[in-house]
């Protein structure tokens, strides 16, 4: 709104407002006897202000903007608005500038802001033509809007605007770019229309008083309806929500739509979905306390194992590994009888039966160092689902571990457990084995999905190993192969909004195990300690506790074999052991 600067005023003298007032009613009464003049057609409006930044969302890729050394890319998770957001990648020797010239007018005064997620995000303005400007966070795990004011000098016409972060920092993110002020010429985009219908729509998770639902991601998007038998619901930013306060054994309709400033879509199709019997659950037979090592299918040196080898300190057995075929997303198992020496497929099943009867789970883990499974839109999800239950069901593993190394996609990837949590029932037991890059921030694309399926998700036992120093929650770089290393960036896992019970810390059975990041067991117990306890910690301290810490795992029970099982023998009873 325009400012109009107040007249200094007087009191007027009796006798003056008496004139005022006369010649008040005179004008007044000329005004019935004459016709009202235009409006003077030169008179200036008011300025309206206008965003200036084109493609300000970054829905339509990195269009109106230059990222540095090919750092920047447009993704569609994280977002703050609609379906896209900007995502930069600083390297040791560059710091990922993002940058856009706008239309400006001179001696003008303009609002720039934006919304973050990372660690050293910088906000600027350069080329004003007066001071240049910037501003910064050190860190946000989640979005928060940087803003800074710039005013123009009086031959400036255009303005370089930019984002960056800070050279060897992880990816920063950014989005609905704004820089308000007058319209120098360039215009501004387009107002928002009302999106289209969301397509995708799926149930997951299903419980006696709940069902999980999630859908496809609308472009242009600011947020999402759910409707239950016709009527609205829950309303949502993301692309899932959980129905609560449902009957047991009933069935329910549900549709979506999506909405933003210019209104709501129509509904998505509808589909149908029934809650189980009441005293139902969802937990998997999985202990409070759990130590989970991966079997190798495959002879690498060292000791071979059958199944029926593994040690019963062991309590959830991830198989190493699924193969990616032909078909995109989609998965198999092909047991390596040969280098096992003659380990049969009977045999194979059997013991996984033997295990599961000992109140075992073995689980089918997807990925590792040379995996190259890609889960990248929704038919490659729906494969990949269809094949995991697929080999469930063939050779009567109790889930999936998901090991992918060279990153995932959070949105296909949760929309792929969340069709495998619905084909497999509450008692799925699904893991997840991220490198410690992968979970420095909840921005990240292991993190969103972790936390996407919170609802189904068994633990996350991140490898705190083959990394070199990370910084922990409290900012803090630390050094792989100490207790504060493990228990700083556990810290982050458990502040980021995962449950303790979804935290594991893995680690090598051995030095032959991993490349670095070995600790020998008493530091692995003295770090579950420190989380759990209080106690055994080292000079970083956890502000509080978290007793439901899950436990440990290891790669792999071969290694742990080949060193006498030191590793288990140690770390079991110490994680069966916590309170």
């Amino acid at each position: 709104m325009p400012r109009i600067a107040a007249r200094a005023r007087t009191r007027p003298s009796r006798h003056r407002r008496l004139i005022a007032a006369v010649l008040t009613a005179f004008a007044t009464a000329a005004a019935t006897l004459t016709t009202t003049a235009p409006a003077d057609a030169t008179a200036a409006s008011p300025t309206v202000d206008v965003n200036v930044a084109k493609n300000a969302g970054y829905e339509s890729g990195l269009s109106n903007w230059s990222c540095s050394a090919g750092s920047g890319v447009s993704v569609g998770a994280p977002v703050h608005g609609g379906a896209a957001a900007l995502k930069a990648t600083p390297t040791a020797s560059d710091n990922a500038t993002c940058s856009q010239t706008v239309a400006v007018k001179p001696n003008a005064t303009y609002r720039l802001s934006a919304y973050v997620q990372g660690s050293y995000v910088y906000l600027g303005a350069s080329g004003t033509g007066t001071t240049d400007v910037s501003t910064w966070t050190p860190s946000a795990t989640g979005w928060q809007q940087l803003a800074t004011n710039f005013t123009t000098g009086p031959s400036t016409t255009s303005v370089t605007v930019f984002t960056h972060g800070w050279y060897g920092q992880p990816a920063y993110y950014a989005d609905d770019f704004s820089v308000l002020g007058p319209d120098g010429g360039g215009g501004t985009d387009p107002g928002p229309q009302v999106p289209a219908a969301p397509g995708g729509l799926t149930a997951g998770s299903v419980t006696s008083s709940s069902v999980t639902l999630s859908w496809n991601p609308v472009s242009g998007a600011t947020g999402y309806t759910v409707y239950r038998d016709g009527a609205k619901s829950a309303t949502t930013g993301g692309s899932s929500a959980t129905v609560t306060g449902l009957s047991p054994s009933t069935s329910y309709r549900f549709q979506v739509s999506a909405t933003n400033a210019a209104g709501e879509s129509a509904r998505s199709a509808e589909i149908t979905a029934t809650t189980s019997p009441s005293g139902g659950g969802t937990d998997p037979s999985v202990p409070k306390h759990a130590v989970t090592g991966y079997w190798q299918n495959f002879n690498n040196g060292a000791t071979v194992q059958k199944i029926s080898d593994v040690p019963n300190q062991y309590d959830i057995i991830a198989v190493a590994f699924a193969d990616a075929t032909t078909t995109p997303g989609a998965v198999t198992f092909n047991l390596d009888s040969a280098g096992l020496g003659g380990y049969t497929v009977d045999q194979f099943k059997a013991d996984i039966k033997a295990k599961q009867a000992a109140g075992k789970s073995v689980i089918l883990s997807v990925g590792g160092e040379k995996g190259t499974v890609s889960v990248s839109d929704s038919a490659s999800a729906a494969n990949f689902a269809d094949s995991v239950y697929a080999l469930m069901r063939q050779y009567g593993f109790n889930g999936v571990d998901i090991d992918l190394e060279n990153g995932l996609n959070p949105t296909y990837m949760t929309q792929a457990l969340r069709s495998l949590s619905q084909k497999a029932g509450g008692k799925l037991v699904l893991t997840m084995a991220p490198q410690t890059i992968d979970m420095q921030s909840t921005s990240g694309g292991y993190f969103q999905t972790a936390l996407n399926v919170k609802d189904i998700l068994t633990v996350v036992n991140m490898q705190y190993y083959n990394s070199g120093s990370m910084l922990g929650c409290d900012g803090k770089v630390y050094s792989q192969g100490s207790v504060d290393f493990l228990t700083a960036l556990a810290c982050i896992q458990l502040e980021g909004g995962l449950d303790p019970s979804q935290v594991g810390l893995g680690l090598p059975a051995s030095t032959r195990g991993a490349g670095s990041g070995y600790v020998a067991p008493s530091v692995v117990n003295a770090a579950l300690d420190c989380l759990t306890k209080g106690t055994g910690c080292g000079s970083f301290k956890p502000s509080r506790t978290y007793p439901g810490v899950r436990g440990a795992m290891t790669w792999s029970t071969n290694w742990d074999a080949a060193s006498g099982n030191a590793w288990s023998n140690a770390v079991g009873p110490h994680v069966h052991a916590l309170p």
